[in-house]
């Protein structure tokens, strides 16, 4: 029983160590790939996003949408997801950021909308229909980084202008135990298309909590 006990122990403790994927950037996919894309140093992703593209699923405006570019790698498990966003944003909708898709009636997407003159952190969230969630930046920050975590059934997505203290936007459902498209996304539904720059994308996986839980439990025993 000691010899089980201890190496049930082990076991946890190698699910718990995290590890970072500095996802290189010359092997992901696109889904709705543009005419003009390239990676630079293999970190950096520059993109002219192309006009009249979005995702967007019926609610409000009754249409439905799924032709952005995104440029993808697929994860299971719980992870957290970073990146840096530049937009040289021109037209209200202009849209990039983070994008987490099970398929096209269940994704996330996250990042900087600009709306009015103005850029916004934003968020929509879809499970058959979209929502929209959006709140106006005081200023015009050149980059600001959204960072996405997936924990069990929930994603929680946050925003920052250093890459050090990040802001909660958002807490949604998304399904758990399943694959996911993780990725970088952009949108210009009512323009003539802008470039966007994507650097330091990673993905951190985490162990699963579920996991831990029954791990713990085994030691008690």
């Amino acid at each position: 029983m000691q010899h089980l006990k201890l190496k049930l122990l082990s076991i946890a403790l190698l699910t718990a160590t995290t590890s970072t994927m500095a996802q290189s950037l010359d092997k992901m996919n696109w889904l709705n790939e543009p005419q003009q894309w390239e990676i630079k140093d293999g970190k950096t992703l520059v993109m002219d996003v192309p006009e009249k593209t979005d995702f967007w699923r019926i609610s409000h405006y009754g249409f439905t949408v799924d032709d952005g570019p995104f440029y993808y790698a697929t994860y299971g498990g719980e992870f957290e997801a970073k990146v840096k966003i530049t937009g040289n944003y021109v037209t209200t909708f202009d849209q990039m950021g983070l994008m987490l898709r099970i398929d096209h009636e269940n994704w996330i997407k996250a990042g900087v909308e600009y709306v009015n003159g103005k850029q916004n952190v934003s968020a929509v969230v879809t499970h058959h229909t979209s929502d929209w969630s959006v709140v106006q930046l005081p200023d015009a920050p050149r980059s600001i980084w959204i960072k996405a975590v997936r924990k069990l059934d929930a994603v929680e997505i946050f925003f920052s202008r250093d890459d050090k203290e990040y802001i909660m936007m958002r807490t949604c459902w998304l399904q758990d135990n399943c694959p996911v498209m993780v990725g970088l996304m952009g949108a210009c539904p009512d323009g003539n298309g802008f470039t966007a720059t994507f650097e330091e994308f990673k993905v951190t996986q985490l162990p699963d909590q579920r996991r831990l839980e029954w791990a713990k439990r085994q030691q008690n025993k």
